[in-house]
């Protein structure tokens, strides 16, 4: 998959799966890999950046395997964001849906750049 399609939606997918509950860093890559491909190292930059902006808290919690292991939690921030950006998200997904969709003709959509 084309890596800049996925560079603009990485943050929200991140997001999304912290909305379900707090997670680490591993589990958090783990989750997104089940779906998109991804580089190893990629989803560490994303917590992060999302910690700066306090869109996510983190915290350690003891580990029986080993050292304790940093939590991202989704903060109300967080929450805001996700929830902006998949109504975003879905505009634009839908204006290119009817721009290539499955019937072989194109329907005039304009996708807004402030979307």
């Amino acid at each position: 998959m084309n890596s800049q399609y996925k560079k603009g939606v990485l943050d929200m997918c991140v997001l999304a799966i912290l909305e379900k509950g707090d997670s680490y860093g591993y589990d958090v890559a783990d989750a997104l890999s089940e779906s998109i491909e991804l580089a190893d190292g990629t989803v560490y930059p994303i917590l992060r950046k999302l910690a700066a902006d306090g869109s996510v808290t983190t915290y350690l919690q003891e580990s029986q395997n080993g050292p304790p292991r940093k939590y991202y939690h989704l903060t109300p921030i967080g929450k805001q964001r996700l929830e902006a950006d998949k109504k975003e998200w879905k505009g634009f997904s839908g204006a290119v849906d009817k721009i290539i969709g499955e019937e072989g003709h194109y329907e005039q959509t304009r996708i807004s750049e402030e979307t």
